[in-house]
């Protein structure tokens, strides 16, 4: 049961929020509380005790909330989860998902539509290729609708959840899921401020405040602003998010909680550089195309999460949520579309776009544990909603002969007129979900685990097009069930199998506006867990093979609408490793291997074809080695990014390829006093020329050139 006490706030997020007992905190030492509660009863009318006791992360977690919506541990999770611990954020100077994802096996960086959104493939599956890629926010989809490149400030870790999640979470990729864990209030007061400048004008605040409103309710602030040039000529960002949020103890059993997130960005739509006949680096990376008079493209969003939970006894609570997030994306784009014969003359399109999206979303679970016979029964029941609004406007001139709106990609000047805008789309989405899951987490043995689930799903879908007058409407519904078996021969390894299938509706419409069947997949996964004697170390290894219909890629005959591509599968092999590996070495390490390919095609997109900005192999290495200077707290350390080659081209068949790149990386970190902490951090040692993701061979988006970067942080 709850306490009305500050300190045992500790003990309820260690129930709700496992990761947050877990990882390192920012308004923390970087030895990390683990907290217990005394094993005897308080007298009546008395808080029982808590007890604090430090201990070192070493880039591990122990749980995962996302992967099964309890506390599991992962060694008992039919499933491959890599956990990216705060510190280890912290240590990499993470301030985005993506670099955060870049530490990951098997998450490889996508086309972001121009700079404005986060947008990856997991074990190949990019996801919808209108809204970029899904991730979760403690649990609830936070990426349908237009909310920009989401920044870490209040983020506590990051679960990626390898493998398909349809039978918890519904709508989602066959290849896995992200659960971005924030920040939640605390009782104690805490506060830390945080600066950074780095290369390129980039200058970045952020704070950190958390503490008692009284004695049953706390609150946290989180909130940064940053500004910065580029590497890229006449392209600049400004970027504001604040996130407060409030938990309030209600009696002894009844916690309610709040969260609020505004984002917003402003900056430049930039599609990269151009490939010249398919080769690369005739420009330079720093080369911009679009109009500079333009301006920026604004996105804009804000969300609300509410969560309240209730325990009946220790066995048995109940706990429902919230959310409502609206987005909007607005600005104008001088765009690549044509390197003519001379190879050097760019023809260019224009377009305003004005989207808006709301998205409205519930659950309400039941969780509880009970025995039958010498079986303990782990049990899970849901019910989950959302409602998503997503309305779209868009102006275009592509070029003609009369006016090609052209640039010279080696001499350019900044200042040609495009023909007026004319209206091109001005459609308006309407997408209805409920549905029912269920999911058992069985101890068979102390040696056999087993975990079964299912979830039916019914699903709406209008879109109305305004310039045609046309409605297409379609209903659809699916079964989405998973099973998994863990053996675990000794107390240090686990083995694991599973197999689900998944089941996910695809937005928008053809462009002859027919709406678009829904995405079936199967997956099959195999695996082992393991962790050194000493629990200092921890990986996991998995094979899987997962198969799937009706995937939705860009028509390339009109880059405004979608086509199906078939049939897809991927295979692949994938190892995560970190921990401590000698005293005070810290390793966080991940290899994949990916093949991902066109299992069914056509005559636009070949059978065989491999999946863009997906390579064959990658894989990134992270060490910090702590000591003492003058018995002040120091770390050093670096890393390495491996990609391998790729396609480049949405089309999948054009031949079109990405080179393999590898970049370094220093980090290093001194305390010269217990509340202040500097590091300075170096990406891209060397200033290799890379490109992280292309569209084709027009929109090729260039990786960071060499940057470094100094933070402070101070706790008072």
């Amino acid at each position: 049961m709850y306490r009305r006490s500050r300190c045992t706030l500790a003990v309820f997020l260690a129930a709700t929020y496992p990761l947050a007992a877990q990882s390192a905190d920012p308004v923390t030492e970087a030895e990390a509380p683990a907290v217990s509660a005394s094993d005897n009863a308080a007298p009546a009318g008395e808080t029982n005790k808590v007890i604090v006791k430090g201990s070192r992360q070493n880039y591990r977690a122990l749980s995962a909330t996302g992967a099964t919506k309890t506390d599991t541990l992962l060694k008992d999770t039919p499933q491959s989860v890599r956990v990216l611990t705060a510190d280890l954020l912290k240590d990499v100077g993470v301030t985005s998902l993506a670099s955060a994802l870049d530490l990951s096996s098997g998450v490889t960086r996508q086309s972001n539509l121009g700079g404005l959104w986060d947008s990856y493939s997991m074990r190949g599956f990019t996801g919808d290729p209108n809204f970029g890629s899904d991730y979760l926010v403690n649990g609830f989809s936070s990426s349908r609708g237009y909310n920009g490149l989401r920044d870490s400030a209040s983020t506590t870790s990051v679960e990626v959840l390898k493998g398909p999640a349809s039978a918890l979470y519904g709508r989602g990729e066959p290849g896995g899921t992200v659960n971005i864990t924030t920040k939640k209030p605390r009782f104690e007061p805490a506060y830390a401020i945080d600066l950074t400048m780095g290369s390129f004008h980039t200058y970045r605040g952020a704070v950190d405040l958390t503490g008692p409103i009284s004695e049953n309710v706390a609150y946290r602030l989180n909130a940064a602003l940053d500004k910065a040039d580029s590497f890229r000529d006449k392209v600049e960002a400004r970027r504001s998010f604040v996130s407060p949020s409030f938990m309030w103890l209600i009696g002894d059993s009844t916690k309610l909680s709040y969260e609020l997130e505004r984002t917003v960005q402003r900056t430049p739509f930039d599609r990269g550089v151009v490939a010249v006949k398919g080769v690369l680096g005739l420009v330079p990376n720093s080369r911009y195309f679009g109009e500079p008079n333009d301006g920026p493209t604004e996105v804009k969003s804000l969300g609300h999460q509410v969560f309240v939970e209730h325990e009946f006894n220790d066995q048995w609570k109940l706990q429902a949520g919230l959310s409502y997030r609206t987005s909007s994306l607005e600005g104008t784009a001088s765009e690549a579309t044509a390197l003519q014969a001379d190879g050097r003359t760019l023809w260019r399109l224009r377009r305003h776009r004005d989207f808006s999206a709301t998205d409205k979303s519930g659950r309400i679970e039941l969780l509880g544990k009970f025995d039958t016979g010498s079986i303990t029964h782990n049990v899970l029941a849901g019910a989950d909603f959302y409602r998503f609004e997503d309305n779209r406007k868009q102006q275009r001139r592509s070029p003609s002969a009369a006016n090609p709106y052209a640039i010279d990609i080696y001499n350019p000047v900044y200042g040609a007129q495009a023909d007026p805008l004319l209206p091109i789309v001005d459609t308006q989405e309407d997408q209805k979900s409920h549905a029912f899951y269920a999911q058992d987490q069985i101890d068979l043995t102390k040696q056999w685990k087993m975990l079964v689930g299912a979830r039916m799903d019914s699903y709406d879908q209008t879109v109305q097009n305004f310039r045609t007058r046309a409605i297409n409407h379609q209903s659809l519904s699916a079964v989405s069930p998973r099973a998994g078996l863990v053996y675990q021969p000794y107390p240090w390894l686990s083995l694991y199998a599973s197999a689900a299938r998944g089941f996910r509706p695809n937005s928008g419409v053809s462009v002859d506006n027919k709406g678009f069947p829904a995405e079936k997949s199967k997956s099959y996964e195999v695996g082992a867990k393991f962790d050194t004697p000493d629990g200092k170390i921890t990986g996991t290894v998995a094979l899987y093979h997962i198969a799937k219909q009706n995937v939705l890629t860009t028509n390339p005959l009109n880059i405004d609408f979608s086509i199906p591509a078939g049939e897809l599968s991927s295979k692949g092999l994938e190892l995560d490793v970190s921990g401590e590996i000698a005293k005070d070495l810290r390793m966080a390490a991940a290899y994949a291997y990916t093949d991902a390919r066109v299992t069914k095609g056509d005559t636009t997109i070949t059978t065989g074809s491999r999946f863009p900005n997906v390579p064959r192999q990658s894989g990134s290495v992270v060490l910090t080695q702590a000591f003492k200077i003058n018995g002040q707290a120091a770390t050093l350390g670096g890393g390495l990014t491996y990609v391998g080659e790729r396609m480049g081209d949405v089309a999948f068949s054009s031949g079109f390829k990405l080179p393999a790149y590898t970049t370094f990386k220093v980090i290093s970190s001194w305390s010269p006093s217990k509340n202040l902490r500097l590091s300075l951090n170096i990406d891209n040692l060397f200033n290799k020329r890379y490109y992280a993701s292309s569209f084709n061979q027009v929109w090729v988006a260039p990786g960071p050139a060499r940057t470094i970067t100094l933070n402070l942080n101070y706790k008072f």
